[in-house]
């Protein structure tokens, strides 16, 4: 540090200059990004999943992938969801059984919740899961859609943030921190999310605005295979002042 930089915090007292610590700007790898301080779900669509740096932060199962948004001038866009036999929801065989929309008011969260995979009697879940998404994992005919809930995603309005984390048997924990753009702000950042069973998730809003997503399941809607983790935000207290009042 030179001498300028030695006397730049003077001006403030003592205690103030021992509490300063300086914010990290350095990007860091991908790999470090997409774990801690998040990344633009663009860049994840369009990365190279074969990079050794990609495999090892990305959750075997997950997919994201481009959409195409069509501006309509002075009237708005028209975006695609996914089409039945093309790109990446044909690939993996994947066409929901249920069409689903959310709107998540601005400043909120969903989430942490994961779904339960569904494991054969015959196996353990860590041989069978292993099978599935490291040993086998372009043998999309294994997959359970039907006993299980995969999820597929999409964003119409807004901006969101989504964590994913892996919690399945035998599998290390990766996670994965991304944000994705709705239709109304046209970017790269407007993608199609797949998350496998076994994946926990969540989202809240960035900035100002609603989020309006839809959202397609491989079954229809079970309750019981919702399974909440750590999804106290999404319960808000009453003002302790009424909790009193209503208790009294």
């Amino acid at each position: 540090m030179n001498k300028s930089e030695t006397n730049l915090w003077l001006g403030v007292s003592e205690a103030a200059r021992n509490a300063l610590t300086p914010r990290d700007y350095k990007l860091g790898s991908l790999s470090q990004r997409v774990a801690h301080s998040g990344i633009p779900a663009g860049e994840l669509a369009m990365a190279d999943r074969s990079r050794p740096e990609i495999k090892r932060a990305w959750i075997p199962g997950v997919e994201i992938f481009p959409r195409k948004i069509h501006p309509q001038r002075h009237r708005g866009v028209f975006g695609e969801f996914g089409r039945r036999d093309e790109g990446v929801l044909a690939k993996i065989g994947f066409w929901p059984k249920q069409w689903s929309g959310a709107r998540m008011f601005a400043n909120t969260a969903k989430g942490f919740h994961v779904h339960p995979p569904n494991i054969p009697s015959e196996t353990t879940a860590e041989k069978w899961l292993r099978r599935l998404f490291i040993h086998q994992p372009q043998n999309y005919s294994l997959r359970r859609y039907d006993g299980e809930q995969w999820d597929v995603m999409f964003f119409l309005q807004g901006r969101a943030e989504m964590i994913l984390c892996d919690v399945r048997a035998g599998f290390s924990k990766r996670i994965m921190r991304f944000f994705i753009d709705g239709d109304n702000h046209r970017s790269s950042n407007n993608v199609g999310v797949v998350i496998p069973p076994g994946v926990a998730h969540a989202i809240r809003t960035e900035g100002s605005e609603d989020v309006i997503m839809v959202y397609g399941t491989s079954t229809i809607f079970h309750p019981e295979f919702e399974g909440r983790i750590a999804s106290e935000v999404e319960n808000a207290e009453l003002p302790e002042s009424w909790q009193r009042s209503l208790s009294s």
